[in-house]
């Protein structure tokens, strides 16, 4: 996807997924974040251990993920975000960087409230925010659904997948546009980490 970056960032992914689509998803980003250059902790919020709340604690960078269900992120992501109140009032994410991905059967689906809750949730915590830094595909009469972004969104990653269909059914440009994601934030954070480092150099 691109050349690994330097320094090495660490990213972590931490999602919920209720019937697999989402999981495929952040299996995506994740690889776009480790063909980037990062070092990975893949978490699934619903079977977070002591040990991934420091992996998160410790990353530069988190990316979060959630199928969109009846127009937000689901119940099992929001038992996460409430569990994180302390890191909330102690600010140890701050300035961390954030971005999100989601899925939902319907082309919107209202998707997008997904996305802005999850920023807003990174805001709170006073992380930084990044987008998907994509122009939207599949929006001219020469485009077509094999573009990038296909669906068409800026906050972050979308992707649309039958509720009666398998895992197997997650679209190839969705899950091409999560793999960007996951690139991009890497980049993001190894430019951050850089800066910061030759800042500190010149105290």
């Amino acid at each position: 996807m691109s050349d690994p970056v330097s320094p090495r960032p660490s990213v972590a992914i931490a999602y919920h997924s209720g019937y697999g689509h989402t999981a495929v998803l952040a299996e995506a980003v994740r690889r776009g974040a480790a063909e980037a250059g990062a070092d990975v902790t893949f978490v699934a919020v619903d079977t977070i251990t002591d040990e991934q709340w420091q992996r998160l604690d410790d990353a530069d960078a988190i990316i979060f993920g959630s199928p969109t269900y009846m127009g937000g992120a689901s119940a099992g992501f929001h038992v996460f975000a409430e569990a994180t109140s302390s890191r909330f009032v102690e600010g140890r994410w701050q300035d961390k960087l954030a971005a999100g991905f989601t899925n939902s059967a319907s082309k919107s689906g209202d998707k997008s409230n997904t996305l802005a809750f999850f920023a807003a949730f990174s805001a709170q915590h006073r992380m930084l925010w990044v987008s998907l830094g994509l122009k939207p595909g599949w929006n001219s009469s020469t485009a077509t659904e094999h573009d990038l972004n296909r669906l068409g969104y800026w906050g972050g990653a979308a992707a649309q997948t039958p509720m009666d269909g398998g895992t197997d059914t997650v679209h190839a440009a969705d899950i091409a546009t999560a793999e960007h994601l996951g690139a991009r934030v890497t980049r993001q954070a190894a430019l951050v980490a850089a800066g910061r480092a030759a800042l500190a150099a010149t105290v």
